[in-house]
Parts: structure tokens; sequence; C-alpha cells
């Protein structure tokens, strides 16, 4: 038995809840992951997990054992990465994930100075608007909107954004532009999976914020293709400031209710809360981060 190896796959079991999706964080057969939590617990001469049908727990025993195991195999980890020279130089992969639209309209740019600055430095760019597990896909560093609610990573703020609803000018001439979120019954909206609740819109309203149903023939899942049916004339879209504004400027889409605005949606940079930072990531946030925070700012 591979020790590390079997504590590996215990670890990987215990975050994600299941052999099944354990086996797929690892790469490995669901089979290789039993037999080797099997081995492990029988090596150790007791029962780590409790199984059943449905979910998998840590037994009395298991759970000190695994924070150990965690302990262990971050501090193997950092002495990998130390070996490596990622703690003496800026090299290596560094996967950063960020929004689709985002990423292309303001990381893009700001990496190409990165790029031209760290030349041992490879980037793994992960540009999508589904929410990736950090952990899970091995990201370095993540752009997220909004709030942080996973406390094990660190995040820095460098900027914020203002949900928005346009229309095309065409739209707006054939039917009339909103006055208050109440006359959205009269429109026609266009749908996006990501920032409210189905079917409904939020709005600030006294007392706190307000869903306000919208009606909605078309949903989509991504931003690009809200926006180009808003500039289409195929209803309300309702999307981030920074998506829009170049649309706006062209004078393809049209700001409507305005006074309604809800408040803005802090723009934050994560990485790991590591003990040691690589410089890659440390190289990163200082040569970035400064030029993000310039271009939210405008």
């Amino acid at each position: 038995m591979d020790r590390l190896d079997a504590m590996t796959a215990l670890l990987a079991v215990v975050e994600t809840g299941s052999f099944t999706a354990a086996s797929r964080r690892l790469r490995v057969p669901v089979t290789t992951v039993s037999r080797r939590v099997a081995e492990l617990e029988a090596h150790l001469r007791t029962q780590l997990l409790a199984r059943t049908t449905r979910k998998v727990t840590l037994t009395d025993a298991g759970a000190p054992y695994v924070a150990v195991c965690r302990k262990v195999l971050e501090q193997i980890s950092e002495a990998e990465r130390n070996a490596a020279g990622e703690y003496q130089s800026p090299r290596g992969e560094l996967t950063v994930t960020a929004p689709l639209v985002f990423g292309r309209m303001h990381l893009v740019p700001v990496m190409a100075e990165f790029m031209a600055q760290f030349v041992d430095v490879r980037l793994n760019c992960r540009f999508n608007d589904r929410m990736l597990d950090l952990q899970d896909e091995g990201i370095d560093l993540a752009i997220r909107l909004g709030t942080l609610a996973d406390q094990r990573w660190r995040a820095r703020r460098i900027g914020a954004v203002r949900r928005v609803v346009c229309a095309s000018p065409a739209y707006l001439a054939r039917h009339g532009e909103p006055r208050s979120p109440a006359d959205l019954d009269a429109h026609a909206c266009v749908g996006f999976h990501g920032f409210d609740p189905p079917g409904n819109w939020l709005f600030p309203m006294p007392g706190g914020e307000a869903a306000v149903p919208i009606r909605s023939r078309i949903l989509f899942d991504t931003i690009d293709a809200a926006i180009d049916a808003g500039i289409a004339g195929m209803g309300l879209i309702r999307v981030f400031s920074y998506h829009v504004r170049p649309a706006i400027r062209a004078g393809l889409l049209r700001e409507v209710l305005g006074d309604f605005v809800p408040p803005e949606v802090p723009v934050q940079i994560l990485h790991r809360h590591d003990t040691m930072v690589p410089l890659k990531v440390r190289a990163f946030i200082d040569c970035c981060v400064p030029r993000l925070q310039a271009r939210l700012a405008l």
C-alpha cells in the first residue's frame, strides 16, 4: 500500500462526499479509490468511513485522522512546489478562472502585460459563466463577482459593478420605456441563468429587495447571447454594467430604470489561503490587480 495515495483517496472521498466524485477528482476508477481506502483502514485496524447507500460520513476515529492527513498532504505539496522553484522565482502553470465576458474584456489585456514580464509562467485560463469548484478544479486564482462565502480563500477587492436593465432603441420605440419595475409586466424580457431567481428580477424597494415577475419567452445561459437578443430588439435584458458598456456607447442599447439600480456588486480576486504563496500567484496579483482596478474605475 502506498500510504500517501491512500491518504489522498480518503481525503478526496471526505471532501467530495462520495467515492464516485472522488474518482472523478483523482481521475482513477471508483474501485481504485475504494481499494485504497479499504487498505488504509486495514492497515490502521479501524473504520474511518461509515458507508450507506446515500452518503459517506467520518467515524469518530476517522475525523481526527483526516485532519492530520490534510496537514501532511499540504506540507508535502508545499515542499514539492518549493523544490520545483515556485517560491524562488515566478514559474510554472498558473490556472485562472473568471466570468466569460469579464475575462475577455478585462483579464486578457492585462494578461498580455503579465506574460511579457514573466516569461517562465504559463497561463491556463478558464473563462466560464459556470461557477467552477476552485478546490476540485485546481484553480490558483479566481475572479468572483459577489460576496465571498468560502473562507478557505483569501479575497482582495478590485472594484464593483452594477446590474442594469437595457433595451435596443428600436424596441423602446415600439413598446415605450418602463418607468418603474411594475411596468415590466407589459414588456418582453430576455431571461438569463445567473443573477436573479428564475422568472423574477430583484429590485431595491423600501425595506429591502423585492422580486418582480418578468415575462420571458426566451432564456439563455450565456451573457453574449442575451446581449445579442437585446440588441436584436427581442426585449429588455438585465446584465452587469461592463457587459453592455460597448453596446451602449455604440448606441445599440439604452439603459432604462436607472432610478432602480440595485446596490453595487463587489468584484474580488481570490487565491488559496496557504501559509506560503507561490511567487507566480504573487506576481500575477502585483501586476494585474492595479491594472484591473484602473479598468473597473473607468
